[in-house]
């Protein structure tokens, strides 16, 4: 209690040991508030009446890390104290203003669930009455047909006890819905608050929080919190909805949240306010993980840690969602893994032969040449590549041939989805579609192609490029090829890339008919986390709370600096692609507070190296923006002299180019 009483403002602090610009809770302890203490001692002995003795808190403490139970029980109990202390202030100020509280009201998750079943339900029928001729069309009918068995067989094991879960469904089998289905039945069996929906991608979360919204019906958008850094409240209708979501990011008190990987895992290990203020309304929950595979390799041992945390001793449900399941269950041989996970899909082996939509291969090394050569092939092809030069590399190589496109996180967002409409309208209409990319486009790109080509990757970047061949299933199997391959030496994979990789490898040769098979992902990822071993914790988590001891000095800032999903040294730099992006950053240069224009510039913001960003300023390419009111946060390009209709972002400049070489 000490930790939170004395970090009720500024944070909680490192126990003892060093702080960073922040004194310790040894250090907060030894101050000396001066000559008014006792007066005030007596006067709140006369307010409050405390118990004689306090009983242990009624954990179910890991008897692995039974330390890291108490931690974790701190942080709900600061949660608790900061949210009580904002919403007292907030309702005060608002008596004294004679304003309305704009907050709660929500949909219940019974009538959320009433009109999600409708919306199953009408779209069923649609599908029943749908008259099939073709053998696409008979092929669609099907998949729809097993998609409804796999949803109506997940809501059937929602009577389980709460605890952990899977649904393990391969691309296409309507897992979105079916882990909400689920949830939502979970939820009024078990008396639960929320479902919390995580999503590894901000590129896919907007479009699942608008599908949530159209399921849910009239309801939808004053039920449906999306809570990440590039959520956009315009296209909400309701004025007073809007309010009420912008409130409720807060502290999470929807019904419905939805949110990324970044935001919810953090926040479980954060020592701020702001950031700690929102976890008491996580116990509860039903939490859905979607893609859980993408949970990164460097922090998995903490993350399910807190996973584990928040089932045994914070009325939580969590459902790990993916086509190919991470192997960390301890049935699996990972030491000290998850027990009694329950999958909620139907028998996965047979699930995976009947959505079988791809024939996966390795076939060696290609060099450029060779690429080129199945480009000319092959009029509708995607390649996706390890880093951002090869991929325009290969572009320079190709862009001869017709509609020869290339996807690049050096293009901002706004001008990457110009192109992907581009993309899917000749996919549709059957024009020539070739397309280089990079790993950007596995992150839930809706796109079809009956060809993919994939740089060697981990299997999980494997299956999620799978994705992007005969995604609809409108071709036969056999004839809708996924080809592995190993690029030239000079396009060589960053050393944890070609870990995975080597990996990968093994796999294939021990699964070469079934490489997506349920058993060569399971076997991938023991050969994975058996090579990572320690690694798999490397910034010392879980070390840290042991440390704390019996003591319980845990250093709670220090693990919040610690946590960090993306370990980024990429700068946002800002593109005046347009008018619009152009009107925004004028309303910067002139703006005293950034208010919502950074959310609304984020689709023209392109990521770059801060050396490469050094660079640009030192040759005078780029400029802050209102450096007065925001010192050198915010650069803008000069100009599009450097930014390719085609390429994006692109400055054939040494320094700019070594700091490119490094970037994904």
């Amino acid at each position: 209690m000490a930790f939170c009483i004395a970090g009720h403002h500024a944070g909680l602090a490192n126990g003892s040991g060093e702080g960073d610009n922040r004194r310790t809770l040894k250090q907060r302890l030894a101050l000396q508030f001066g000559t008014d203490i006792p007066a005030l001692d007596n006067l709140w002995q006369q307010e409050i009446k405390l118990p004689q003795n306090l009983s242990a808190p009624p954990l179910k403490a890991d008897a692995h890390h039974p330390y890291f139970s108490y931690a974790f029980f701190t942080r709900m109990l600061y949660s608790c104290l900061v949210d009580a202390d904002y919403l007292d202030t907030e309702a005060f100020y608002l008596n004294l203003e004679n304003k309305a509280v704009e907050r709660g009201g929500y949909p219940d998750l019974n009538a959320l669930q009433h009109n999600f079943n409708q919306f199953i339900n009408a779209f069923r029928r649609r599908v029943s009455q749908a008259l099939a001729q073709t053998e696409a069309e008979k092929r669609n009918a099907a998949l729809n047909r097993l998609r409804s068995e796999i949803l109506e067989h997940a809501v059937e094991q929602a009577a389980q006890p709460q605890g952990l879960f899977t649904l393990t469904v391969p691309t296409g089998g309507g897992k979105t819905f079916t882990s909400m289905a689920f949830a939502l039945e979970h939820a009024k069996l078990h008396g639960m608050r929320r479902v919390i929906y995580v999503i590894p991608f901000t590129s896919i979360i907007e479009q699942n929080a608008a599908e949530f919204r159209k399921a849910f019906g009239e309801l939808g958008e004053q039920a449906v919190l999306e809570h990440h850094s590039t959520f956009d409240d315009g296209k909400l209708q309701n004025e007073a909805t809007k309010d009420k979501l912008r409130l409720a990011s807060e502290n999470w008190d929807a019904p419905i949240v939805v949110t990324t990987a970044v935001q919810f895992f953090e926040s479980l290990f954060a020592d701020r306010s702001s950031r700690c203020r929102k976890l008491h309304n996580i116990a509860g929950s039903v939490i859905i993980l979607d893609e859980a595979q993408m949970l990164p390799l460097n922090l998995l041992l903490p993350i399910m840690q807190v996973i584990k945390e928040l089932a045994q001793n914070y009325h939580c449900s969590v459902v790990m969602c993916t086509a190919t399941q991470p192997a960390v269950q301890a049935e699996n041989g990972f030491y000290r893994g998850f027990e009694n996970m329950r999958e909620i899909a139907p028998k996965s082996t047979a699930l995976f032969d009947k959505l079988r939509r791809t024939t996966v291969q390795h076939i060696g090394t290609q060099t450029d040449a060779d690429l080129l050569a199945k480009f000319g092939k092959h009029p509708q092809m995607l390649v996706i590549v390890n880093n951002r030069r090869h991929a325009r590399s290969l572009y320079d190589q190709a862009k001869h041939l017709d509609g020869t496109f290339h996807l690049t996180t050096l293009m901002c967002a706004k001008h990457r989805s110009q192109k992907l409409d581009e993309i899917r309208g000749r996919l549709k209409k059957g024009e020539p579609c070739r397309v280089i990319a990079t790993s950007l486009i596995e992150a839930g790109v809706d796109v079809d192609f009956p060809l993919v080509m994939r740089a060697e990757a981990g299997l999980d970047s494997v299956a999620q490029a799978a994705g992007r061949c005969n995604r609809e299933g409108k071709r036969p199997s056999e004839n809708s090829f996924v080809w592995i391959f190993s690029p030239e030496d000079k396009w060589k994979a960053p050393p944890e890339l070609a870990a995975q990789a080597a990996v990968m490898r093994l796999t294939a040769d021990s699964f070469s008919d079934g490489l997506l098979s349920t058993q060569a992902v399971a076997a991938y990822f023991k050969d994975l986390y058996d090579l990572k071993g320690k690694e798999l914790d490397n910034k010392q988590i879980l070390q840290m709370h042991r440390n704390a001891g019996q003591s319980l000095d845990f250093p709670f800032q220090t693990i919040a600096d610690k946590f960090r999903m993306i370990e980024s040294h990429l700068q946002p730099l800002i593109i005046p692609l347009d008018v619009e992006a152009e009107n925004l950053i004028s309303s910067l240069h002139h703006a005293d507070h950034i208010g919502g224009l950074l959310r609304k510039l984020q689709p023209y913001t392109v990521q770059i190296p801060e050396k490469a960003l050094a660079a640009l300023y030192k040759a005078g390419r780029i400029e802050p923006i209102n450096e007065k009111n925001f010192g050198k946060q915010f650069y803008t390009l000069i100009g599009l002299d450097l930014y390719d209709e085609v390429a994006g972002l692109s400055w054939e400049d040494m320094e700019f180019l070594k700091g490119e070489s490094l970037v994904l």
